[in-house]
């Protein structure tokens, strides 16, 4: 049963008379997958200076928003103070997936807590160090330790089906 926020409008970007897209398919996929799941998401961002830049991010689902890691010296976490808005994108079992949103710093420390866990539980041995995490590895392009927490809250999603059934759709979200 889905608990997270739903779509407020969906439309049928399909141009091969397919169906709409449930939700729930992308849903299920990201929120209840398998958290040791080998998927490389790649976030979009835009700089101050209007020059893009896309990097492979760890990312996770956690109460309807998603979640990635950063160091503060990195082009992405840079561009992030500049400009909050940001596309994250993944290939699910199934279905691709494009995010369209903006990006805050987390630094409360329950809202740490849990994702840590849930990092431990994907098997990055990460732990809480002050505002931020820290672990023995992370990805070359995260930079150094401590890394930075984000949470990714979204208010568009398209889907392109890459298996039956097909499909192409836009979720809009509050």
């Amino acid at each position: 049963m889905m608990t997270d926020r739903q779509p407020i409008e969906t439309t049928n970007l399909d141009i091969y008379g397919d169906d709409v897209l449930p939700w729930s398919r992308a849903y299920d996929l990201i929120a209840h997958g398998d958290p040791t799941a080998d998927l490389t998401w790649f976030l979009g961002t835009v700089g101050a200076d209007g020059h893009p830049h896309a990097a492979g991010v760890g990312a996770g689902w956690h109460d309807g928003d998603i979640y990635f890691t950063s160091g503060p010296g990195t082009r992405k976490s840079r561009h992030l103070v500049a400009n909050p808005a940001a596309s994250i994108s993944v290939r699910l079992p199934g279905i691709d997936l494009v995010f369209e949103g903006t990006v805050e710093r987390v630094t409360d420390r329950p809202t740490l807590e849990a994702l840590v866990k849930k990092f431990n539980a994907g098997g990055w041995p990460a732990t809480i160090d002050g505002d931020a995490v820290t672990a023995p590895f992370s990805a070359p392009s995260a930079g150094p330790p401590p890394w930075y927490v984000y949470r990714f809250r979204f208010d568009k999603v398209i889907g392109v089906a890459t298996t039956e059934p097909y499909g192409a759709t836009r979720w809009r979200f509050a």
